[in-house]
């Protein structure tokens, strides 16, 4: 098992948001269209989620300066002034008033690696911390595709929904008319008024489905859904498992954390061992003491010094003697916190192993799923028409045609969801995989955030007046966005990309 930093990358980035791009240049242009693209570019803008991981990261790039601060030279002052409002009466000498100044710099010379090892584990967090931004990434954007595919699902459903209830009302006007005629039956009758009834019930779910899902990605995106475009393809899917596995092995940044926490968990087993080494460090001190003017003699016509200085240098050198056993709890507890890292970094590799297989076992499934799906929808159709045209004829019942237009509808909406769950799961195989986030997704609108870019700019930084500006919201609110409704585009249902 290797649980050193890897620094390699794969020579190709998977820029499958590159073959999104194209694929939205290939659909109809629409008065504000949405692409999975934009919304992506949105996300990854204004989702809190994502600008609260980058200040947190901002915030892990400090320790690698506040541990060198500790290796550096420390100089402090000190100024006193002191008024003496009581001076006893027998003591003729004291000053009433005082001011003191002193000044001292100290210099660290040896900690016996402490420093050091300190730097070391906090560059090696830093890296961590990187790593976990990226798997922030990853999650946001799957997220954000999940809801972009519901909404597409949810609108589809509703107009699915919209059509059936339109039908059935023909069909009940129509069942009501032979009835009148004496044609049929009063329980004809009340067999499509209760179809419909339930069609009308079924619509009012997928309509709060839909406003859910709309709910949903405004979360996430920081926008509303308007006309969504069908996704286009993803490219770059493995073969195999067994393909995505080695591909996630390398390249998950849940493992690459996982990784970087090892390494600087055996950085803080050398920090522990060196509390028990000895310390050496030089001072430089002086002082400045003037009364004002305010120390008496006691003598008549004589004089005294009112001002004092002094300085003064030396070399400290401290050896922990017996501590109790603190130094060598410290150590064991490093051992096993770094135990503990080791066997996580196990567990995470195997989550990762999981979580490839199944989001691609996944997308298989609901590969054949739509396969098969699709066969049910045609012959669905097929059986609808043949019933209405036995009925005309008096061979079929308007149960037979009620219940062939729900075996119908029920197809259609297993389809759209199918449809739905395989993009998502094929974009999970990408994440699990290491290439959802942003640097493979050709994400446009602006430069992306580059985490290394502030770590280069703190990381050596010795100034104590270098502060960054007050902190700004950087998502967006969502207050002024209009709550969702479940209102549809009239026509046919746009079905996901088949």
């Amino acid at each position: 098992m290797m649980f050193e930093t890897n620094k390699k990358q794969p020579l190709h980035r998977a820029r499958w948001l590159a073959g999104l791009a194209i694929g939205a240049l290939a659909l109809p242009a629409a008065a504000h269209a949405e692409t999975l693209q934009g919304a992506l570019a949105k996300a990854y803008e204004n989702n809190p989620t994502l600008t609260a991981a980058r200040s947190g990261q901002r915030a892990n790039d400090e320790n690698v300066p506040i541990q060198k601060s500790f290796g550096l030279p420390e100089i402090n002052t000190r100024a006193d002034y002191e008024e003496n409002l009581i001076i006893p009466g027998n003591n003729t000498s004291s000053p009433m008033r005082s001011f003191v100044a002193t000044g001292q710099v100290s210099v660290p010379i040896y900690q016996g690696g402490a420093v050091r090892n300190a730097v070391k584990a906090a560059k090696f967090r830093v890296e961590a911390g990187q790593a976990d931004l990226r798997a922030t990434e990853a999650s946001v954007f799957s997220q954000t595709v999940g809801a972009y595919m519901d909404v597409i699902r949810d609108q589809a459903i509703v107009q699915l929904n919209q059509k059936n209830v339109s039908v059935l009302r023909t069909n009940l006007q129509a069942t009501s008319d032979r009835f009148e005629i004496g044609d049929l039956t009063r329980t004809d009758v009340a067999q499509s008024e209760a179809r419909l009834a339930l069609a009308e019930g079924d619509l009012r779910n997928a309509e709060a489905n839909l406003i859910a899902s709309r709910e949903s990605y405004i979360r996430l995106v920081g926008d509303a859904p308007v006309d969504l475009q069908a996704p286009p393809t993803l490219p770059n899917l493995p073969a195999s498992a067994e393909e995505a596995v080695g591909i996630a092995l390398n390249s998950n940044p849940d493992i690459e954390s996982a990784n970087q926490t090892v390494n600087a968990s055996k950085a803080d087993i050398g920090s522990a061992k060196a509390s028990r080494a000895p310390k050496v460090s030089a001072t430089l001190g002086g002082g400045y003491n003037n009364f004002l003017g305010s120390l008496k003699s006691g003598i008549s016509g004589f004089n005294v010094l009112q001002e004092t200085s002094n300085a003064a240098a030396g070399v400290q050198v401290t050896l922990p003697i017996f501590t109790g056993g603190r130094r060598s709890a410290q150590v064991r507890q490093a051992q096993s916190r770094s135990s503990q890292a080791i066997e996580n970094y196990v567990e995470v590799e195997r989550g990762v192993i999981a979580q490839t297989r199944g989001a691609y076992a996944a997308w298989q499934a609901n590969e054949r799923i739509i396969s098969a799906t699709q066969q049910a929808v045609s012959a669905n159709a097929l059986s609808l028409e043949g019933v209405r045209a036995e009925n005309s004829v008096g061979t079929r019942s308007i149960l037979d045609i009620l219940n062939a237009e729900q075996e119908y509808l029920n197809t259609q909406v297993q389809l759209v969801s199918a449809q739905r769950n395989s993009y998502v799961a094929a974009f999970s195989v990408l994440a699990a995989m290491g290439k959802a986030e942003a640097r493979d997704l050709g994400i446009e609108g602006g430069s992306l955030y580059d985490p290394e870019v502030n770590y280069r700019r703190v990381k050596g930084e010795i100034w104590d007046w270098a502060d960054d500006p007050a902190p700004q919201q950087q998502a967006t609110d969502t207050r002024a966005i209009p709550a969702a409704t479940a209102t549809v585009p009239v026509g046919p249902p746009s079905l996901p990309p088949q």
